[in-house]
């Protein structure tokens, strides 16, 4: 029996690393690169990023003194690695604390993790914060901001290295350049990097060194011995550095080298069925909007699919985005510069359809209240994923109606049906009056019926079904929980409850809601986000000062950190049996 102790197992913290010899060190990145892949193959998440950073990441930690010298990592969908040498090798290599730890840095399980990230772009902003304090109070460490995989493509990256290039003290920028952003990536900065990857970093109009930083290139992004060697140079400076390493995404997994996009990250499992045939998909809101695009644009109407970085949430594979051509724009990890562009196409006479997840529509808020709707552009803008689930604390999605929907001129839909999300679509794209945000629901369903409402009429409601006593207000995804709590309400109070399909986030029926005094005690909202500045809030104030009792029902104001969903539904009393006992308590 071989009784040999893996390299993987002698490591508990960075301090061990630094007894270890080169040999040792890549047997190591080997060890890890293995039990790495193990284990997002098991749980789901990051792949290729992860893979791409093992070498630097022993390297750094080599030659560094975390937690005393600070790293601080952009995304931090590239910090596996950085777990497994800073004291939580167990979430990879024991399957029974697999779900141990979050995807993402998290103060709260390590001293080694300064910030909660999970959004892009940040980490030199980040770090100029953590130089200017230490230089504040008389500190000596070494500040490290390692940026990548696209991640300089975002404004605030660049904003970032304005301010560090004149700190004129100790900061360190790694920029991890793997050609690559979650999908291909895009732009100036994008050539930049690449002429300095042809060329050794040697060129005449070095971007870097122009803004004052000292630069270094390193090729060989995933050489160990000559990571330290360079880290050792740059360790202790007296002033901004820039460290340019070339590296693979997805390194050490041949598919994942040769197709770089789909495994940026992959779903529990998804690396066990690589050479199985292609399932057909189902019909989805991805393909309806790929489907409606496409033939918008063989009818030659100006319209343009507009992503930032994450063209695969919403099915545009690259088949798609090479049909569309110049009618599909990816404009890297930078939603702001996506609003502010869709305004600019949209008051030009261009048909913008912007699609982003809810998550990151908060990167956009500035924009959203300025540069769209103040301008009153009318720029269609497709939110997905909105709504409570169990995601990491970085990548909830439950904010977006109280953000979209409290900005004046903005109309903010939520479609129940497929019938209901095509026909907004078209109303949005053929009107020029307003900026239009749709709530995309994540399951696809049908009202067997056509949509013939009218939305240029603005903020009117649908009456489904007409009961009493009760009324039931369903915006979007919650529209069918409502319809079940209507059915327990009958079977099990002998309540016929009125059931309203709202349409509009942004404002409210004033009509029906005053015909609901005539014959009604409770009027309850439900809504797939969270309460405070929410839908049901509009509706529990215009019904403030009568004799009209509401019940909202959402999420609360809360950042939540991979709680189950059943678990938050049991919190917020979501279950279709807590909403009927709380109707009943009422009653």
């Amino acid at each position: 029996m071989n009784t040999t102790q893996k390299i993987i197992d002698k490591i508990n913290s960075p301090q061990d690393l630094k007894v270890m010899d080169i040999n040792e060190l890549n047997i190591l990145a080997e060890e890890m690169r293995e039990v790495i892949i193990k284990k997002v193959n098991t749980t789901g998440g990051h792949f290729g990023p992860n893979l791409g950073m093992i070498e630097t990441t022993i390297a750094m930690h080599y030659v560094f003194n975390s937690p005393v010298d600070k790293i601080v990592y952009d995304v931090s969908h590239q910090c596996y690695p950085h777990k497994i040498l800073t004291g939580r090798k167990e979430g990879f290599t024991n399957s029974e604390k697999y779900l141990t730890y979050t995807g993402y840095t998290a103060p709260e399980e390590s001293s080694h993790d300064l910030f909660k990230v999970g959004h892009t772009s940040t980490s030199i902003s980040l770090a100029t914060g953590l130089a200017k304090g230490r230089d504040l109070t008389g500190g000596k460490e070494n500040i490290i901001a390692l940026i990548g995989d696209g991640s300089l493509t975002g404004g605030e990256a660049l904003e970032g290295l304005n301010n560090a290039a004149v700190l004129n003290s100790n900061i360190i920028i790694v920029v991890n350049d793997n050609d690559m952003s979650i999908a291909e990536n895009q732009g100036g900065i994008c050539n930049l990097l690449t002429e300095l990857r042809n060329n050794n970093g040697k060129v005449k109009n070095n971007f870097f060194e122009a803004l004052g930083f000292e630069y270094f290139y390193l090729g060989e992004g995933h050489n160990i011995q000559k990571l330290i060697e360079t880290f050792s140079k740059v360790k202790d400076t007296n002033h901004p550095v820039i460290v340019h390493i070339h590296t693979q995404k997805g390194k050490g997994f041949k598919p994942a080298e040769e197709d770089k996009e789909p495994f940026h990250w992959i779903l529990p499992n998804g690396l066990d069925h690589l050479n199985d045939a292609p399932i057909q998909m189902p019909e989805d809101y991805n393909s309806l909007t790929k489907d409606y695009i496409e033939q918008k644009v063989n009818e030659g109407e100006p319209i343009i699919a507009i992503t930032a970085a994450t063209p695969g949430v919403f099915g545009f594979d690259k088949d798609f985005r090479n049909k569309m051509g110049n009618h599909y724009i990816d404009v890297g990890i930078a939603e702001q510069q996506a609003v502010g562009m869709a305004s600019g196409i949209a008051k030009n006479g261009g048909k913008p359809i912007l699609c982003v997840m809810s998550s990151f529509i908060q990167r956009t808020y500035d924009q959203l209240s300025q540069d769209l709707a103040l301008n009153n552009s009318p720029a269609t803008i497709l939110v997905y994923w909105g709504g409570i689930s169990g995601a990491d604390a970085t990548h909830l999605c439950t904010f977006d109606i109280p953000l979209i929907a409290n900005i004046p001129n903005i109309v903010y839909l939520a479609p129940t049906c497929k019938e209901e999300y095509i026909k907004m679509l078209d109303w949005s794209v053929n009107q020029n009056e307003h900026p239009v945000v749709i709530r995309v629901p994540m399951c696809i369903s049908y009202s067997g019926c056509e949509d013939l409402t009218d939305y240029s009429i603005l903020n009117k409601f649908k009456m489904v079904e007409q009961g009493k006593d009760v009324a039931l207000i369903g915006l979007g995804s919650f529209f069918d929980k409502a319809k079940e709590v209507k059915t327990i309400l009958k079977t099990k109070l002998n309540i016929d409850a009125t059931l309203i399909n709202p349409k509009f986030i942004t404002g409210i029926d004033s009509e029906m809601l005053n015909s609901l005094k005539q014959n009604h005690k409770i009027v309850v909202t439900l809504e797939d986000g969270e309460l405070d500045g929410g839908f049901g809030e509009k509706i529990s104030r215009f019904y403030g000062n009568s004799d009209m009792k509401v019940l909202n029902f959402g999420s609360y104001k809360e950042f939540t950190d991979r709680t189950p969903l059943n678990e938050l539904y049991e919190r917020y009393h979501l279950t279709s049996e807590l909403i009927v006992k709380d109707i009943e308590k009422l009653l």
